[in-house]
């Protein structure tokens, strides 16, 4: 409980700093930059050195594509019958058809599952959510806007990106046990992570885009925070019969918001800019109500 008031405290700070202007549009850029570059990178050398790799994480890191996939097919027939353009659907598919599980999903796990289950959240985030959008994520991104789709620069980016390396190397290290002082450190940085991204997250919310945005975010946000998950419940836990504490892990982070840096490719690339920043701001302090139930249902 602590640790989910934590949340919903440093969230409330970051709407009162915002609409305080205390800081700018600048501020959760900034604070996303840290995010990325520092605590993102310790969870994953921590974590990432102690995850036991094995067939049943494939299951978990396939949710992210599952979700995506469903997501496009049912925004696509949404675009026909409500006449959206097709920056709409394509913005719809990249915020609301990925989740948070990185800055929003970790933190969670961390409240609701504990710290020994965070490797599934990143492995998760980086397998599953991170490559997601990096590979038909960005293909989508670019083609709807107009731009070409350079493969090679893509390639390098997600090789390179801090929190994925930074997995990939935790797991090459398994043979090698760290020092003491080394998984401290990390583990001090890490802890940064959960109030830095809720007070990223507090400082995104516009009230006034909401009033715009309001047949897009009810198709969006009904699918990410209530459909993907029951989704995911039904064929992992139902048909699949899975029910151990991974497959509950999985269905609750299908339950996440939406995802904050696909929101940021979606404005880079003119995607609809108002209805992505909408279902960031709206969606993620709304999934603090449907989060809660949707571990009361996998518990």
């Amino acid at each position: 409980m602590e640790s989910f008031l934590l949340l919903v405290v440093c969230f409330a700070l970051g709407v009162a700093l915002r609409f305080g202007n205390v800081v700018d549009e600048k501020g959760p850029a900034a604070l996303n930059a840290v995010i990325i570059f520092m605590a993102l990178p310790a969870l994953a050398l921590v974590h990432g050195h102690r995850l036991h790799i094995g067939a049943g994480l494939l299951l978990p890191a396939a949710m992210p594509w599952i979700v995506f996939g469903v997501g496009y097919g049912l925004f696509s027939l949404a675009g026909r019958f409500f006449g959206l353009d097709r920056k709409t659907v394509v913005c719809l598919t990249i915020v609301a058809g990925l989740g948070n599980t990185s800055f929003v999903g970790v933190p969670m796990i961390e409240a609701f599952f504990g710290p020994e289950h965070i490797g599934v959240g990143m492995l998760i985030d980086q397998a599953g959510t991170f490559a997601v959008l990096a590979v038909p994520g960005i293909a989508l991104a670019a083609r709807a806007s107009g731009q070409g789709c350079d493969w090679r620069s893509l390639t390098r980016k997600v090789l390179l990106f801090p929190p994925f390396a930074a997995l990939l190397l935790g797991i090459a290290l398994q043979p090698v046990s760290y020092p003491e002082w080394l998984t401290a450190l990390l583990e001090r940085l890490g802890s940064t992570l959960a109030p830095l991204a809720l007070l990223s997250v507090g400082m995104t919310l516009r009230p006034g885009q909401i009033r715009s945005n309001g047949r897009e975010l009810a198709i969006g946000l009904g699918y990410k925070l209530i459909l993907a998950p029951a989704l995911i419940l039904v064929l992992y836990m139902g048909l699949l019969g899975q029910a151990d504490t991974v497959a509950r892990i999985t269905v609750f982070e299908a339950a996440m918001g939406p995802m904050i840096t696909g929101g940021i490719i979606a404005m880079t690339y003119g995607l609809n800019p108002s209805l992505a920043a909408a279902l960031v701001g709206v969606g993620i302090p709304l999934s603090f109500l449907t989060i809660p139930a949707w571990y009361w249902v996998v518990r």
